[in-house]
């Protein structure tokens, strides 16, 4: 059995895309491609594919992960191509590996953020991630199926600086850009939750919801403050192995048992 890993993104108004609008999406295409899914076993056999961490619903993301398992060997370049093809535009398989180690969900450990609020002043955004960060904890809460719940926002954010648009991505009126870098913690932090968290310390509201991108999701790296390529590891131990007859590089008998199916 052999492991791909896909890196895919979530652009324009696909990002109101639900995660599971996307699997009946992505399932579709793997038919359309061809591609020799593995399946599960029991009465309902469903396509081996593993979803790592998907973004909420509403948000953008040029970092979406998943794994899926094949019955044949296939070159993950043009497995990709394939794929891509097959997807609507704005879910775009952008990369592909073969799965040559174990725990990809286990490298999520971060996210980079990107929050465009419009109809917000650069300067006002910045006193109020000078508030936040000066905050020892930050208590927001969230609405869950179980009721309302409070949490610290503070904790989990590694990193949150405030800046104009760049100059091709120009607006009108006041508006600011906040590059924020979330560690993946129980409970989880969203980017909304900093938000609560900005107007709860600075009374930071936005006249118009933020549009949220997930730039990046890794390994979280302390020194450098920094999230890492998670499929770094995995592009790394196929360049080192020898290429069998069939153009693939090493042994798809060989590879470790990733994340576990969907």
């Amino acid at each position: 059995m052999q492991r791909i890993r896909l890196r895919y993104t979530k652009r324009g108004r696909l990002r109101f895309t639900s995660h599971r609008d996307f699997q009946r999406a992505f399932e579709r295409a793997l038919r359309r491609a061809e591609v020799p899914m593995a399946y599960s076993a029991g009465f309902t056999p469903h396509p081996k594919v593993s979803y790592a961490n998907a973004a909420p619903t509403g948000t953008g993301s040029e970092a979406e992960y998943l794994e899926i398992a094949l019955t044949e060997a296939r070159d993950p370049a043009k497995l990709r191509e394939l794929l891509d093809e097959s997807l609507p535009a704005g879910l775009d398989v952008i990369d592909a590996v073969e799965a040559r180690t174990s725990g990809l969900a286990d490298r999520l450990t971060a996210s980079v953020w990107e929050l465009r609020l419009d109809g917000v002043a650069v300067e006002e955004a910045e006193k109020a991630v000078a508030a936040f960060v000066a905050a020892e904890t930050v208590e927001v809460q969230r609405r869950t199926k179980n009721g309302l719940r409070t949490f610290d926002a503070r904790g989990a954010v590694a990193g949150l600086q405030a800046s104009c648009p760049q100059p091709d991505r120009p607006g009108e009126g006041p508006c600011a850009i906040l590059r924020l870098v979330v560690r993946h913690v129980t409970p989880a932090v969203r980017p909304d939750d900093v938000l609560s968290g900005l107007h709860a310390v600075a009374d930071l509201a936005p006249p118009v919801p933020a549009a949220v991108t997930r730039l990046a999701q890794g390994l979280f790296d302390e020194e450098s403050g920094t999230v890492t390529d998670p499929l770094a590891p995995d592009r790394e131990a196929v360049t080192a192995a020898p290429a069998d007859r069939s153009g693939v590089a090493g042994s798809a008998a060989t590879v470790p048992a990733g994340t576990g199916s969907a």
